[in-house]
This record gives C-alpha cells, structure tokens and sequence, in this order.
C-alpha cells in the first residue's frame, strides 16, 4: 500500500471509507484513486493484462471477493510451488523481482490501484526479457507471477485456501498517520487472525514500514497475534529482509530522514 512519500492522484469525494458486508462493516485500508495511465502502462493493460490479472468474482463491490470462490493455485500456476503474497505492490518493484529471481516460488501480487497494476505489468515483460534473470528472452513473461486488484482482507479471509501461502509481504503500508483516521491501517489484531488463517505452518509473515509509530503498532500486533512467533523473539526487530529490493517508495523515506523497522513472524 502507498505511504506517505508515495504521489497521490486526487480523491473523488465519492470514494468510500467503509465497506457493508453482510457479517460486519469495516473500514477500508485504502481509498480508490483516480489516474491516468502513461501511454506504455495504458499498451501493457490494453494488451497484457490478461497474462497476470486474476478474473475475482465479486460480490457487492468491485474489489470484493465472492464468498463461493476460491483462488486454486495448482490451477491457476499449473504446479504446486511455494505461494508468496505481497500486499500493496506499489509499482512492482519488489514482486517483480522476486518472480523473476526465484522462478521456483509462485507470486501473487495484491494491488487495488490501476497505474500500480498496469506498471507491474510493464515491469513483468521488462524482467522476462532480461537474459540475466529468468532465463529471459523477448517475449517471455513471468509465468510465476499472477495479479489481482482486490481486498485482500477478504482475500485472506475466504478467497486463499486455508494454509495455502507460504510467505506473506507487507510492506510499507499506508501508516494514516492522523489518529482519527489509525481505524483504517491494514495491520490490526483482526487482520493478524486472516493472516494466521491463510499461512502454513512454518509459514512467514514478513512486515516493514518507515512510520516510527505504525513499526511499534505493527510490533504488539504481531507479539499478541495467536499463531505467529516473533522470529527474533518477544519485541524482536528483524535485520533488512534480503528479498525486498529497495523501492523509490522506501528511498523517498529515507531520504526524508525516517528509519525502517522489519519484523518477521513464523507460524506456529
């Protein structure tokens, strides 16, 4: 998910903050922005998309996941590997590496903001033509990498199979830094139980942000969470994770002075 170093399109006053569904209302982590795509991201979703966006059945709204369907990996990736989710890819930039460098592991990307999608997209077919990862040549794609724009609370909550992922990303979600707006932030008790749900044991649950405040939330989130342990043990911090490469998102904030915090939680 965008941070606050990330450009942000404007906001249609329309957009909304919580979501009806028919257990629970909930606030939303993200809001949908308007954009224009670039003249290559507008080529790669006219022309590509069909290569990596998943096809999610919906429910109530254009991001929701419909209760009766569930992502199958075997059939979507044409073997059994080991899953990775990231959410909030941003550009691609992390995934995409990852998919392109391990061709062993599958990869799916969460991201609900189209130029994101359409960039990782562009991304993908950069990576895939690059002799030097990948086996690549011109024309071959990333066949390890697969997108989808939805929620992804209900995407862990009932659109994975239980146990099925074996690593998730979250990294540098969007901190919504003003207390009255902390009831939107992605990492909560709540979500800590989806992502139990949806992770194997022995599973990892890998996390960073550069909000100083949001790294402490997210630390008693994860040392309270039933089903995970602290990979560094109680109040642990973990050292940089080597899989996620350093994204312009990260080096804005670094640059502005802020510091990262990694954690790493194991399912148990």
């Amino acid at each position: 998910m965008p941070n606050p170093s990330q450009e942000k399109p404007e906001v249609p006053q329309d957009a909304p903050d919580t979501v009806d569904t028919r257990h629970h209302r909930r606030p939303l982590s993200f809001v949908r922005r308007t954009a224009r795509l670039t003249p290559g991201q507008q080529k790669a979703w006219d022309t590509r998309r069909h290569r990596y966006l998943v096809d999610v059945p919906r429910e109530h709204r254009d991001l929701s996941v419909h209760p009766d369907w569930q992502f199958d990996p075997v059939a979507e990736f044409g073997r059994t590997a080991p899953l990775v989710l990231e959410i909030g890819t941003g550009l691609g930039e992390c995934v995409v590496h990852a998919a392109a460098t391990h061709p062993e592991r599958d990869h799916l990307a969460v991201e609900v903001y189209r130029p994101g999608v359409a960039q990782t997209i562009v991304r993908a077919g950069h990576a895939g033509a690059d002799p030097a990862v990948a086996g690549g040549d011109p024309g071959h794609e990333l066949d390890n990498l697969r997108i989808m724009q939805v929620d992804a609370a209900e995407l862990l909550g009932h659109g994975l199979p239980e146990g099925s992922l074996d690593e998730l990303w979250v990294f540098f979600p969007d901190p919504w830094p003003k207390k009255r707006h902390h009831k939107r932030r992605l990492v909560t008790p709540a979500f800590a139980e989806l992502a139990a749900r949806a992770i194997r044991p022995g599973g990892r649950w890998r996390l960073a942000t550069d909000w100083a405040e949001y790294g402490e939330v997210m630390l008693e989130v994860g040392d309270a969470a039933d089903g995970f342990r602290n990979a560094h043990g109680p109040g642990g911090r973990a050292p940089r994770f080597e899989g996620r490469v350093m994204t312009s998102f990260e080096r804005k904030g670094l640059n502005a002075g802020r510091s990262v915090t990694d954690l790493e939680y194991v399912r148990v």
